[in-house]
This record gives C-alpha cells, structure tokens and sequence, in this order.
C-alpha cells in the first residue's frame, strides 16, 4: 500500500476548490489534481509490473483554474454543444448508462422510460473560469493510493456512482472491482492505481434508525443526535471525506430524535436537530481527523430526485 502524500498549502487551497465543483456538478465533476506536484517521486513498479508514465499536473493545468481567482460556486448551467466544444471543457457525456454497469435502477432515466437524453449535456460553468477537462487516467493518477469516501443518502450516492462511472473506462476489466457490503459500496482500481472509491450510507450523518442502505424506513425516523462513532469507526482512515446530509431531515417541520439517553426520545424542531447533529459531527470531526494527511468536505443543500 503506498503511504498518502502530504499537500502543500497551496495545493490543500487548490484540492478545496476542486472537490468543491463536485458539489456543484450533477455529474461530478471532481477533477482532484491537487495531490501530487512535478517533483514529487513516482513508484516505478507495482506487483513487479512496470507503471505507466505519471500523469502530473502541466502549468496550464494549474493557470485554468485558480482557486484564488475563481469561485467554483458562482456559476450557470451551459449547453455543451459538441460542435462547439472549448479546450477546457468536457465533451459530454462522459459516460452513459450503457457504458457504466454500476448505476442503481432509480437513477437509469434512460432504463425508465425517459425518450430524450439532451438532459446529459449540460454542464457547470463557473463565472471567472473554466473548469478543467476530466480525464480519467490523470484523475486516478493524482488519488493513487487513496481512499475517496462520499458520505450521505442517495443524493451523495449519485455522486459516487457518477465518480465511478467516469473512471472505471480507464481501468482494465481484471483490476477492478465493485463491492456491495450495506451500508458501503466499494469501488477499487487496483494495479499500477491502488485507488478506492468508496461511499457509505448515513442520510442523516449521525446515527438513526435508518441507517440499513437498503431496508430502512422512510416515513418513520428517529435520529440519535449525539452517536456517530459507529459510523466514524469507518470513516477515519479515508483519505478524502466528502458529506452531504439534507433531504431527510426535510420531511416534516418536526423529528423524532434523542440526546444523551437512548430512552429520551422527543420532538425536535428539525433546524435545531440538525444543528445539533452537525456539532455532534464537527467534534468528531477534531477528535479523529488529521488535516496535515486528510481533506474534508461538506455539501448541505441539494435537490430532491424524485
């Protein structure tokens, strides 16, 4: 296993701006060409097999997007018309539901009976920039040797499943591999790579009795407001984090929830349950994260999809 790599500050700004256009994108667009530099080392061989030439960041890459001059959440939609396509954005689409066998059902417009996939060309444009290409190989190059987990309920699903659908192209069909262990999915990019992308279910980031990926109560939900070490047992070895929670907690004006004992259970205005949750979070946060080896993420609000 290759040890993770420390980033300088200055890439720590420019991997914060990176991961944070993936919060904006619907297709996650999470270009992470933060985590090495042009001099650092290269391992020449894995499992005994030569490595493919390193795929590093070129000074265009870096001068394209300037975190200190581009806000990545300030913005608009685009149409990407292929026949007018700029060096610095993506065709589109990156992948489709035909090239990527790991999309859930509910997600598969196509496979439901949608007739028109213009709804797949869209992109996000900053204001002040243009985000960089994706490419697959430089993305898994520049996360070689890390865990990358996505935290959350089925919004942040669709993100994952998004990151792996756009990279798993690039990796040969025997070093790859998908697993499903509720409440996480693990995608793994192996050989020369050593890359896994993992996600990992918790609609309300702290603890709850819908914590089962797949049967869990939807209309009945009690949250715990102060447990999350079940789920952070998980977590704290992830090179990258990137949460989102927000969907769930919007069901009604009211939830049911405890504090301090597991018996005292009560109604919560869902504001002040949330804010409490994401302290109860925030401190597990100091307790169990090392910000000089990981990097944290938190996307709040976001669009139903149903």
């Amino acid at each position: 296993m290759i040890q993770p790599t420390l980033l300088q500050p200055a890439d720590r700004r420019l991997a914060a701006a990176a991961i944070s256009s993936i919060l904006i994108l619907g297709s996650a667009r999470l270009l992470l060409d933060i985590f090495k530099t042009n001099h650092q080392p290269h391992l020449s061989t894995i499992h005994n097999k030569p490595s493919p030439q390193p795929i590093f960041l070129s000074p265009a890459d870096r001068r394209s997007f300037s975190p200190a001059k581009c806000n990545p959440f300030e913005g608009q939609w685009v149409w990407n018309d292929d026949h007018n396509v700029t060096s610095s954005s993506s065709p589109s689409p990156l992948y489709t539901e035909d090239s990527c066998p790991y999309l859930v059902k509910q997600t598969t417009c196509q496979r439901n009976g949608r007739p028109d996939g213009a709804y797949q060309r869209w992109r996000w444009k900053p204001a002040g920039c243009e985000l960089p290409p994706f490419e697959a190989a430089k993305m898994l190059d520049v996360v070689r040797g890390k865990r990358v987990m996505f935290v959350g309920d089925s919004v942040m699903r669709s993100q994952f499943e998004s990151m792996v659908c756009m990279v798993q192209a690039a990796v040969p069909r025997g070093a790859r591999s998908f697993d499903r262990v509720p409440p996480r999915k693990v995608f793994r990019a192996g050989g020369e790579w050593d890359v896994t992308l993992e996600y990992y279910w918790a609609p309300f980031i702290v603890e709850s009795i819908s914590d089962h990926a797949t049967n869990h109560t939807v209309h009945k939900r009690l949250v715990s407001l102060d447990a999350i070490d079940k789920h952070g047992a998980t977590w704290k070895e992830a090179d990258v984090l990137v949460f989102e929670s927000y969907v769930w907690w919007m069901h009604k004006p009211f939830i049911n929830a405890t504090y301090g004992s597991p018996e005292n259970i009560r109604e919560y205005d869902v504001a002040t349950a949330y804010k409490v949750a994401m302290e109860t979070w925030a401190n597990w946060l100091e307790a169990n994260i090392n910000p000089r080896r990981q990097s944290v993420f938190f996307m709040s609000m976001s669009p139903t999809h149903l």
